[in-house]
């Protein structure tokens, strides 16, 4: 596959949106819907898309590509089989934001927080859906927090 201009890969790279993407947007909008109030990209270890202060519960929106979900949506057998394609440059950021990934969860959860991570496509699928999945976690460190 012939190289693509540098040129071209900046200024598309550039129009990518990393606040308020589409599926934060949706999910904020159903999570509103459910009457769940939240902060967004509150000032906490590894900025979480939303934020409940009182729950402590951090919400992130992966994107599939920059995340490393993208094997899982192509039907590959692993997230090296979807590397072998990538150039080392993206190779190596997309393994680098996985291993961030999991280190700011686990620096989270180390503070007291509940982490809860989802997928662009499954919001994109069923933001509805998700809200609910955030809005049950909620509620349960809500009663038990009082």
């Amino acid at each position: 596959m012939p190289k693509r201009d540098p040129a071209i890969t900046s200024k598309i790279m550039r129009a990518i949106k990393s606040k308020c993407t589409k599926p934060e947007r949706e999910l904020g909008a159903a999570m509103w819907r459910l009457g769940l109030r939240y902060r967004k990209h509150y000032p906490v270890k590894g900025k979480p898309d939303f934020v409940f202060i009182r729950t402590k519960i951090a919400v992130f929106c992966d994107g599939d590509f920059w995340h490393g979900n993208n094997w899982r949506l192509r039907g590959l057998s692993s997230i090296d089989e979807e590397l072998l394609g990538y150039d080392s440059y993206w190779q190596h950021k997309i393994r680098r934001n996985i291993q961030r990934d999991t280190e700011v969860t686990a620096c989270l959860e180390e503070d007291g927080w509940t982490v809860i991570r989802l997928w662009e496509s499954q919001i994109k699928e069923s933001p509805l859906g998700c809200a609910k999945l955030v809005k049950k976690e909620h509620d349960k460190r809500k009663s038990i927090s009082r």
